[in-house]
């Protein structure tokens, strides 16, 4: 028997139980933030979370966004930190956008020591200096789609991180052992780093 024949049996079974208590292609799944994740055929939700409770959203490899950070003392007055991200496959929605995964879409939220920050919409960023204390810190960022679900390939969230050290005297942007491309920049799909694979902002 072929897909077509079959389709119209599948839709009189949805419609039948769309009038019970049973819906037909709906979730319940909820993030963090307590919006229902899209029901989006992009990936698939899994159980695991991140610190905020934000399910993870796997996607294969290959179709999975990148992202890299570069963290550099601010030019200007030196007393905070330059942080630029470099993209591959992956765009930023405007603030307001459906809450809906769309592959490649989404926005980013840095971390600094764990701690969440901000959300970014853009490639670029100054952290002030008042939160970085002085001593050695990891600036972490992390691709969500618009519904709130992290993109993650193996189990691991699509991020990218950087060591830097803030002193009285100085401050210094050095890579996390796993960078060995440039200081400060380190590409991850899935919580590996690629450098190799760092391409330009799309």
């Amino acid at each position: 028997m072929s897909w077509t024949r079959t389709l119209p049996a599948v839709l009189a079974v949805c419609v039948l139980l769309s009038t019970g208590s049973v819906g037909c292609g709906s979730s319940d799944a909820r993030d963090g933030a307590g919006s229902a994740v899209s029901p989006s055929p992009v990936g698939k939700v899994l159980g695991d979370t991140d610190g905020d409770g934000r399910h993870y959203r796997e996607v294969g490899e290959g179709e999975a966004p990148q992202v890299a950070i570069e963290v550099q003392p601010d030019p200007g007055d030196g007393a905070g930190w330059d942080v630029r991200l470099t993209l591959r496959d992956f765009r930023f929605s405007p603030a307001g956008a459906k809450p809906q995964a769309v592959a490649g879409r989404g926005a980013a939220r840095l971390f600094v020591d764990g701690r969440p920050v901000t959300e970014l919409r853009t490639p670029g960023y100054r952290l002030p200096a008042g939160l970085v204390p002085r001593g050695t810190h990891q600036v972490t960022v992390r691709l969500y789609a618009d519904d709130g679900t992290v993109w993650a390939v193996d189990g691991q969230p699509v991020e990218s991180t950087a060591d830097i050290t803030a002193s009285a005297a100085e401050t210094t942007a050095t890579p996390s052992p796993a960078a060995l491309s440039a200081p400060g920049t380190c590409l991850r799909t899935g919580g590996r780093c690629s450098p190799d694979r760092a391409g330009k902002a799309s």
